[in-house]
């Protein structure tokens, strides 16, 4: 009898330069408490960093440089890891073949160092670990759209709309209002009628995910007698020359961009185009060294080895190879498969 083919998971597939992964159960969960557009980036790229070893009872590392974007200061990490640890959310899930709600916790326990160009440690909760191992559908959120949206309801119709996109058989999903409410974020006794829902939080972000992402996305209400009481999210990929007007539309100010969507604007305000994380150097280069976090998270990971003994055993095996995209996750990917080959 032959095989099932492996189920495909979540955490086998990997992030790139221009893309994270992020585990479908996190897409649709329902915030209990609300969280704010900052808080959302600032989550993904926790998630990102983490990927290698996210299934894993293992401390991360992350310069706050790396979180703060544009912003000089740190006082907007604080706030959004605080509210992050606070963070209480509703994921479905299916256990033993049954679907499940479960209430989980987003961020563990963390550590801030205070220097301005200092690091920040921190954990994955348990449970999170384990839906997170089990998932097996997943968006792939491109790095520069996510920091192009301007608010956190574009920003989660966008991550809706890329768990979705790919699936064959399928384009559309019908949801009822407060499960979109919920999904959305929305906090409890805000926009409670559809008119200030579809104003304020439906049709600004349909605008901007269809300006900047690889999708067309409508939404339209459903009626049970007069009242609406359910929505139907459909999307569908565009064809090249609106891709190419997506790849124009990432270069305009956030507020040309959206005026731009709603068709209010003739000439679009430029703006630079979100910083992207530049290709690194390869081992034969001068200075081409490993970030402090990379070694500091190595330290934490695998306790009791010489760092710097690994390392020079993956220069070796790596000499001569096609350069990885990020030298320092290659390290890290090479330093676990090292420790599991070599037990201390």
């Amino acid at each position: 009898m032959a095989k099932a083919p492996k189920e495909y998971r979540t955490v086998d597939a990997r992030p790139s330069r221009e893309s994270l992964v992020k585990p479908g159960e996190l897409v649709d969960l329902i915030e209990v408490t609300p969280l704010t557009l900052t808080d959302r980036r600032i989550y993904n790229q926790l998630l990102e960093n983490a990927w290698d070893a996210i299934d894993k009872p293992v401390v991360h590392v992350i310069a706050k440089a790396d979180l703060r974007g544009s912003h000089n200061s740190n006082d907007r990490i604080g706030d959004s890891i605080e509210r992050l640890m606070a963070a209480i959310v509703k994921v479905e899930a299916v256990w033993d073949g049954k679907p499940a709600i479960e209430r989980v916790q987003l961020l563990g326990g963390n550590l801030e160092m205070a220097r301005s160009d200092g690091l920040f440690e921190y954990e994955i909760p348990p449970r999170l670990r384990k839906i997170i191992s089990n998932s097996t559908v997943f968006a792939r959120l491109q790095r520069e759209v996510m920091f192009a949206l301007s608010s956190k309801y574009a920003l989660t119709l966008y991550e809706m709309v890329q768990k979705r996109g790919n699936l064959r058989w399928k384009s559309s999903e019908t949801f009822s209002l407060e499960a979109m409410r919920g999904v959305l974020g929305v906090p409890k006794g805000k926009l409670t009628s559809w008119s200030n829902f579809r104003l304020r939080a439906i049709d600004p972000a349909v605008a901007e995910v269809s300006a900047l992402s690889d999708y067309m996305v409508e939404i339209h209400p459903i009626k049970t007698g007069r009242s609406v009481t359910h929505v139907e999210l459909r999307w569908w990929r565009k064809d090249g020359e609106a891709t190419g007007k997506v790849e124009r539309a990432l270069q305009f100010a956030s507020t040309g961009r959206r005026a731009r969507a709603e068709g209010r604007a003739e000439e679009p305000v430029e703006e630079p185009k979100v910083e992207m994380r530049p290709r690194p150097g390869w081992l034969d280069r001068q200075g081409a060294a490993l970030k402090t976090q990379t070694y500091e998270t190595a330290r934490l990971r695998h306790p009791g080895y010489d760092i710097y003994f690994v390392e020079g055993e993956w220069r070796g095996w790596a000499a001569g190879k096609e350069p990885p995209a990020d030298p320092d996750r290659a390290f890290l990917a090479f330093f676990r498969r090292y420790a599991e080959a070599n037990p201390i």
